[in-house]
């Protein structure tokens, strides 16, 4: 496999990443039109940590990690680390080493479609991750790949640039062009959440507040009692 690695791509502003970084995975998602996620196998080995950045791509041979040493020299600050295999693959393309030098160069985590080691090592660190597995797999460095292409995770395509959204509930990708906009949504979500909450708190139904009663009415359900539905079966 041949490939490329593209430099300097186009990012989102630091600033609606930043923005973006407020709001947990799933506001976010909600307010994309219930768009972005990546598949629920895609799991944090640390809880606790929400990151947000700018997604450096990586598209490897399974089993090889070579792309990953070329993609460090492309990331920078405020980038979150991308990287997926041609063909299914779980074995520990990422570990400690890779997470030290990107630390340096001011990544905030790594995504991965494939196998992640050396777990307790980058939870003492501090450097966050998500993969599809934990695996001790060694692997090689010997087949050319890409960086900063369009790849895709679970069918979730993902361009470089594009924000990168990770917490304990998984990952959502926010396209770089819909950023800001997305900010905004998120932010408008959070404010109706917000007041929901004080509502139930007050004890106020969800039935009630979301007009849920006429919605069980013309789905023909019924609220009949003890009595009567035993009687229909004594």
């Amino acid at each position: 496999m041949s490939g490329v690695i593209v430099t300097n791509p186009p990012k989102a502003d630091l600033k609606d990443v930043d923005a973006l970084a407020q709001y947990g995975v799933a506001t976010v998602s909600e307010a994309l039109g219930r768009t972005g996620l990546l598949g629920p196998e895609i799991r944090p080995v640390q809880q606790g940590v929400r990151v947000a950045g700018t997604a450096v791509t990586v598209l490897s041979w399974p089993g090889d990690n070579l792309m990953i040493h070329a993609a460090v020299e492309q990331c920078g600050e405020g980038d979150i680390l991308v990287v997926t295999t041609t063909s299914p693959c779980t074995d520990g393309l990422f570990g400690e080493l890779f997470a030290t030098a990107l630390k340096q160069r001011g990544v905030r985590g790594v995504v991965t479609g494939t196998g992640i080691r050396d777990t307790q090592e980058l939870r003492d660190m501090g450097f966050a991750a998500w993969s599809r597995a934990v695996s001790s797999q060694g692997t090689v460095k010997a087949t050319g790949g890409s960086v900063n292409v369009p790849i895709a995770i679970d069918g979730q395509g993902i361009r470089p640039g594009d924000v990168i959204l990770a917490d304990d509930d998984g990952v959502v990708v926010v396209p770089r062009q819909r950023a800001r906009e997305t900010a905004l949504k998120a932010e408008a979500r959070e404010a109706k959440e917000a007041a929901t909450r004080a509502a139930f708190i007050e004890g106020q139904l969800g039935l009630d507040r979301y007009g849920l009663r006429d919605t069980l009415k013309r789905l023909g359900v019924e609220y009949r009692s003890y009595e009567e539905c035993a009687g229909e079966t004594s």
